[in-house]
C-alpha cells in the first residue's frame, strides 16, 4: 500500500472537520462544555465569539474563566471576541448575535450552550425561578436563532447546534422545569432543521449525560459519593468530561456533518439505553 496515498486520504477526511474561514458564536463558552467546544473550534481554524456572563462564572468559583480562555485563544493565534451578556435580560440574545456579527463579520456557526438550572421540588418552584429559567434556557435561545438564521440562509451555509440534556427524555423530579425547557429546545431544533435544510443550514441537538462540569462540582466534594454516582449513572460507569462533547460538536458543525440535520446525538455513556 502506498503510504503517501494513505496520508492523502487521511488529510482529505480531516479537512472535512476543518472550520477554517468559518465564524462561530458559542454561548456559555467560558466554562465546561462551552469552553471545550470553543477550543475545539479554534483548533479547527474557526474565528470564535464567546458569550459569557461574569457573575455566573464567579458563582461557580471561576471568576477568571473568560480571561483564562482568552489566554489560550491568544496562544493559538485565534481571531476571537468575548461578549458579556446576561440572558435574563430581554433582547440579550439579539444583542449577542449583532455584536458577534460586528466583531467577526458574520456568524456561520451557532452553538447554544448557555443554560441554568436549580434543583428543587416541583411544588416549591417560585414564579421568579420559573421565569428565570424560561428566559435564559429558551427565550434567549429563540432570540439567538432569529438573529443568525437570515444570514445563514442568504449565504447558503450554516450550522446550528443546541446543547440539550439527557433530562429532555429522562427528567429528574427535582429538575422538572430545566428538563421541560430542554425538551422544548429540542422540539424547536427539529422544526428548524426541517425548515432550513434546503438552504444548506443544518440544525442538530447534542444531549450530554452526566458530565463533570463546574456546575456540578458540588457532587464531587465527597470522593466516595461521586464514585457511587458514576458507577450508577450509565453502562460505562463513569461521568464524561467536557472535551468528550467537543468532538461530536465539531462533527455536527463542520462539513463532516453536512448530511446530518434534525439529529439528537445522545452522548451519555449509554445512560439512554
Amino acid at each position: 500500500m502506498n503510504t503517501d496515498n494513505v496520508k492523502n486520504n487521511y488529510l482529505r477526511v480531516a479537512e472535512r472537520f476543518s472550520l477554517a474561514g468559518r465564524r462561530a458564536l458559542i454561548t456559555g463558552g467560558s466554562l465546561s462544555i462551552g469552553r471545550a467546544i470553543t477550543l475545539a473550534f479554534a483548533d479547527a481554524g474557526a474565528d470564535v465569539a464567546v458569550q459569557y456572563e461574569a457573575s455566573s462564572d464567579s458563582a461557580l468559583a471561576n471568576k477568571d474563566a473568560a480571561q483564562t480562555l482568552e489566554a489560550e485563544l491568544n496562544l493559538r493565534s485565534t481571531k476571537h471576541c468575548f461578549i458579556q451578556s446576561d440572558f435574563i435580560e430581554p433582547g440579550s440574545g439579539t444583542y449577542t448575535v449583532k455584536e458577534a456579527e460586528r466583531q467577526l463579520g458574520g456568524v456561520d456557526v451557532l452553538v447554544v450552550c448557555a443554560s441554568v438550572q436549580k434543583r428543587e421540588a416541583f411544588v416549591e418552584i417560585s414564579a421568579y425561578e420559573l421565569a428565570r429559567q424560561r428566559r435564559i434556557n429558551f427565550d434567549a435561545s429563540v432570540e439567538l436563532l432569529i438573529g443568525v438564521v437570515p444570514g445563514m440562509k442568504s449565504r447558503g451555509w450554516g450550522r446550528i447546534l443546541t446543547i440539550g440534556s439527557m433530562n429532555q427524555d429522562k427528567p429528574e423530579p427535582d429538575l422538572a422545569i430545566y428538563a421541560a425547557l430542554k425538551s422544548a429546545q429540542h422540539n424547536l431544533s427539529i422544526n428548524l432543521a426541517r425548515d432550513l435544510a434546503s438552504f444548506g443550514v443544518t440544525v442538530n441537538n447534542l444531549a450530554p449525560g452526566l458530565i463533570a462540569t463546574a456546575r456540578n462540582s458540588w457532587r464531587r466534594a465527597d470522593a466516595q459519593i461521586w464514585k457511587k454516582i458514576q458507577e450508577e449513572c450509565c453502562p460505562m460507569k463513569r461521568a464524561g468530561i467536557p472535551e468528550e462533547m467537543a468532538g461530536a460538536a465539531l462533527m455536527l458543525c463542520s462539513n463532516a456533518g453536512s448530511y446530518i440535520t434534525g439529529a439528537d446525538l445522545k452522548a451519555t455513556g449509554g445512560a439512554h439505553l
